[in-house]
């Protein structure tokens, strides 16, 4: 027993040890979980995407320690963001790290199952069609696909439960304003999915590949679609996050280090249309 209890205690210490890692250059600083799952580069580049205004909104849907929602506060002035996290330790690190960004003011951290009943998000203080923006990184795997891993908190920000993604979309419709976006990340393999999921709800969708280097794959997506519009889809030529030697290139440093936005919907990137 004695024993039982001490491997517990083990784990309880590595659940709560933390760090402090640098964003943007050293703009923002975040305090997160050494273990378990960690706030990485998808969430900034997710944050570069979305074109948020000043005096807008941005609902942070499984918003984890905050970088996504804090790196656009660090970017756009006099922007809003409530952040929606299940895991009740990270949205305690969340709250803390607007703080420690001087970002409070700006940054509002709700406690709640975005795949839960509407009835709940709303008694936690979500407001229906009150977002200009909503953002979104959600689990990349469903259940059963991947052995999910032992720490409970990991398992939960990489396996998404099934029909899990579909809420997630609903629940974005639902507290997105009329002609609010929603824009997320995801894995390429998930795209079919969510096309079919935005359909009806979310139209002008553009797809934005992320490629690791040159001639590989995407290895990420972000998906973006305007509520109610009937617009068709655009496939833009995405970004190039490495050089052959490995190396951040110039244009994926400006975002990750300089906090530079992507331009999803400019006329310097004409993106082809799909079944076009």
């Amino acid at each position: 027993m004695s024993s039982q209890k001490t491997r517990a205690e083990r784990s309880a210490a590595r659940r709560s040890a933390t760090s402090a890692d640098a964003f943007l250059g050293g703009r923002i600083e975040i305090v997160q979980p050494r273990t378990g799952h960690r706030a990485g580069s998808d969430a900034v580049f997710l944050a570069a995407a979305v074109p948020a205004k000043a005096g807008e909104h941005v609902l942070d849907v499984g918003s984890g320690v905050g970088v996504a929602g804090l790196c656009l506060l660090a970017r756009v002035p006099r922007l809003e963001v409530t952040a929606v996290e299940i895991d009740e330790a990270l949205c305690a690190l969340a709250a803390a790290n607007a703080e420690r960004n001087g970002m409070s003011a700006r940054y509002r951290v709700v406690n709640a199952d975005i795949a839960g009943s509407a009835k709940s998000q709303r008694e936690a203080g979500l407001l229906r069609e009150g977002y200009d923006h909503i953002i979104a990184n959600p689990p990349f795997y469903a259940a059963g696909k991947v052995r999910a891993a032992p720490d409970e908190a990991r398992a939960r920000a990489h396996v998404m439960g099934q029909d899990a993604l579909g809420a997630w979309v609903h629940a974005a419709a639902r507290y997105a304003a009329p002609k609010g976006r929603l824009t997320l990340i995801h894995r390429p393999e998930a795209l079919r999915e969510l096309l079919g999921l935005l359909e009806g709800r979310f139209g002008e969708v553009t797809v934005f590949p992320l490629f690791a280097k040159p001639g590989e794959p995407a290895t990420r997506i972000i998906v973006q679609g305007r509520k109610g519009s009937r617009a068709e889809i655009r496939l833009l030529p995405g970004l190039r996050l490495h050089a052959s030697d490995g190396s951040y290139t110039e244009e994926a440093e400006a975002v990750l280090r300089g906090g530079a936005p992507l331009s999803l919907n400019s006329d310097e990137r004409k993106g082809r249309r799909l079944g076009g």
